[in-house]
């Protein structure tokens, strides 16, 4: 799990940098997801789709298969957070923008979206394939693996 997080650190400085090979322009789509992974975005833009519908019908379930995580109490409780901070607004799809920027399976996609109230919202995910499906990364509690460390961030002591 921690090579999920370096994907999403190094995800966010390219997104940060500029630095894009291929982009998505597709136009804006409904908030339900489609049957059919897209021929230009592999299926990256189907996890976003998927991702506001479990958003807009308080799905934990769903928000967890969105997220490639396994279905366990911390990924549940972390995806009630989600809800809870996110769901159930009716939110509708303007736009959204995928870069394959790392990568024929990684990359950055980037959301535009308003709620019902038409308040907008605007976000930006890495989106990583694994065994042909995609994923968003929107989890960030995932525990180490037994036996690993997770990376420190403390400033080195002299």
């Amino acid at each position: 799990m921690q090579r999920r997080r370096l994907l999403a650190v190094a995800a966010a400085l390219v997104v940060a940098s500029g630095c894009s090979s291929q982009d998505d322009e597709a136009p804006p789509a409904v908030s339900a997801p489609s049957s059919s992974a897209s021929a230009s975005s592999d299926g990256a833009r189907d996890a976003v789709e998927a991702y506001v519908q479990a958003l807009n019908s308080r799905n934990a379930s769903e928000l967890i298969s969105v997220g490639g995580v396994e279905d366990e109490e911390w990924s549940r409780q972390e995806a009630e957070r989600i809800l809870a901070d996110r769901g159930g607004r009716g939110w509708r799809i303007k736009d959204v923008r995928v870069q394959h920027d790392m990568g024929p399976d990684v990359g950055s996609a980037r959301l535009l979206a308003e709620d019902k109230k038409g308040k907008p919202l605007q976000d930006t995910f890495t989106v990583t394939r694994e065994k042909g499906t995609w994923h968003l990364t929107v989890f960030t509690d995932q525990p180490a693996e037994p036996g690993k460390e997770s990376a420190a961030t403390d400033k080195p002591r002299s």
